[in-house]
């Protein structure tokens, strides 16, 4: 007897081969019949006139923290999704060492969340391990992320490390490489990883091809940098000998739209002679971060309190306004390539009052200017302010999705208070109800493809992502008709329509909007062969 058996459905297989009818049969959260099933079952479930797919994928995410404090959360659930991609953007709660804790609790936490819990880890391996015993209802798989081992080894220092401080972050990234980690995630728009070198990555980067690690990344540049950002990390990943990832490709501000095109050809010309190269986006044409990543680098150095101290510095305050004001050659100054009119308040802990307005209309209310309005505002909130900005086209959104080599993600915030990106509640539904449905920008298997067996091998995360027998039973069955975002940028907290039931594992999760509350869910490890080479020196 199996324990559940779907009949009737559209299967799209997640190969990107076309739908065909047919059932699917599980039994202990194996699939273990596709097509034909006419074998008794605890559970059936009439699938008639509906999509039945696997479960999605979500490749970037900042739930780091979320999957921890409620293990049974539905927000992606309720989407579809069965599998969190976590770690992201060099951006993660571990390491945590204790001498370096508060500084990188304050770096992390308007990106992944509420930090003021105690956190019981100190190593990846450690906080791996927390994963495993959270009874979490979706899967969880990991990057070890940069910013969070040089906070580790070097605090917020803006210099090159010595070669011990070297050696320590190599150490720390292998002993994660070999917790489980898919690879290793860098954020060069964020301080302390644009404090990083090319030379320095290379260097580090230099453990994963033992682990046939990923390199993920947070381009240095996503605006008037963008060019030179793309062929930074290309000289990274050939240097070091590894595959690639760049995150959440896109060309931020007006005048740069339509510059994306350009860094695809770069890819493909990459591609070409021989580099795993790939992408991903968010169906949006608005971005989410932290207010402070609009300031200069160099006013981050030392973390987010010595940036407070520096904005309460009258002649340092004055260098700060100047360098925001102006376009910069060495840094992309997203201010001015986005304007204040574009950069929203999302999340605020004191001042919420100001959640969904943007930085002019705050500055119009007050009487003050736009700059002044943001660094008072950090000062107040302890520099813990969440933004949505407006910067991206929707033409070059679209042409990222359509993209043979490119998956889609939300790239949603652990930031759960205020008005957070929609992202976060609509991504997979509007990947659906948007880009296949309506602009028919792809096929219904292409996109499945993109947010299933695509992300699963790219990420190495093992048997899943496809309808066959053998594979894991995450398994999302939607209306094609109706599944649509309901998600906005007024009212972001809200649910989608169309999704009919989730399974993790083989286990009925969500049912019409009704979250079960299971606890079956994995920390998935990836699923490597370590390569024939010499152990790491360290």
């Amino acid at each position: 007897m199996l324990d559940t058996v779907i009949h009737n459905g559209h299967i799209v297989d997640g190969t990107g081969n076309p739908w065909f009818f047919g059932s699917i049969g599980m039994k202990d959260g194996i699939i273990t019949h596709v097509g034909s099933v006419n074998i008794e079952s605890k559970e059936t479930i009439d699938a008639k006139g509906q999509i039945v797919a696997p479960g999605f994928i979500d490749g970037h995410t900042h739930s780091d923290l979320l999957v921890l404090s409620d293990p049974q959360i539905d927000i992606k659930l309720q989407q579809g999704v069965t599998t969190e991609v976590v770690g992201n953007c060099g951006l993660a709660p571990a390491p945590f060492v204790k001498k370096h804790g508060t500084l990188l609790k304050e770096y992390v936490a308007p990106i992944i969340g509420d930090t003021l819990c105690d956190w019981s880890w100190e190593t990846v391996e450690e906080y791996i391990s927390e994963l495993d015993k959270a009874n979490i209802s979706e899967n969880v798989s990991t990057y070890v992320a940069h910013g969070a081992v040089r906070i580790a080894v070097m605090g917020f220092e803006n210099r090159e490390p010595t070669r011990n401080e070297m050696d320590e972050m190599k150490f720390i990234l292998e002993e994660g490489m070999k917790a489980g980690a898919i690879g290793l995630s860098i954020g060069l728009l964020y301080s302390p990883g644009r404090y990083a070198t090319k030379e320095e990555l290379a260097e580090l980067c230099s453990v994963l091809p033992k682990y046939d690690g990923i390199l993920s990344t947070h381009i240095r540049g996503e605006g008037n940098n963008l060019i030179p950002s793309i062929k930074e990390v290309i000289w990274i990943a050939e240097k070091s000998g590894i595959s690639l990832h760049v995150s959440h490709l896109k060309a931020a501000g007006k005048r740069n739209w339509g510059g994306v095109m350009e860094a695809l050809n770069i890819i493909e010309d990459a591609r070409a002679r021989g580099m795993d190269i790939t992408c991903d986006v968010y169906p949006y044409d608005a971005g989410s971060t932290s207010l402070t990543t609009l300031l200069p680098p160099w006013s981050l150095e030392g973390g987010i309190p010595a940036c407070l101290e520096r904005i309460r510095n009258a002649s340092l305050r004055n260098k700060i306004k100047e360098e925001v004001g102006e376009e910069q050659e060495i840094w992309d100054n997203l201010v001015v390539s986005t304007g204040w009119d574009n950069v929203v308040i999302s999340s605020i802990m004191k001042n919420t009052q100001f959640e969904g307005m943007s930085i002019l209309e705050i500055s119009q209310n007050t009487g003050k200017d736009p700059i002044d309005t943001a660094l008072d505002l950090l000062l107040e909130e302890d520099g813990n302010i969440s933004i949505v900005y407006y910067h991206m086209s929707s033409n070059d959104v679209e042409q990222v999705i359509k993209w043979d080599y490119s998956l889609v993600i939300s790239d949603s915030l652990g930031c759960q208070i205020g008005k957070p990106h929609p992202r976060t509640f609509g991504t997979f539904p509007r990947l659906f109800a948007k880009y296949v449905r309506e602009n028919r920008t792809l096929t219904l298997e292409q996109a499945v493809r993109k947010v299933t067996s695509f992300p699963v091998q790219r990420f190495k995360l093992g048997k899943r992502g496809l309808l066959v027998p053998g594979y894991k039973g995450d398994i999302t069955i939607f209306n094609y008709r109706t599944i649509s975002d309901v998600a906005t940028y007024e009212q972001p907290m809200q649910y989608p329509e169309g999704i009919s039931y989730v399974f993790v594992n083989g286990v009925k999760t969500i049912e019409h909007k009704r979250n079960l509350r299971t606890s079956h869910g994995e920390m998935i490890r990836a699923e490597r062969l370590l390569c024939n080479c010499h152990s790491l020196h360290v």
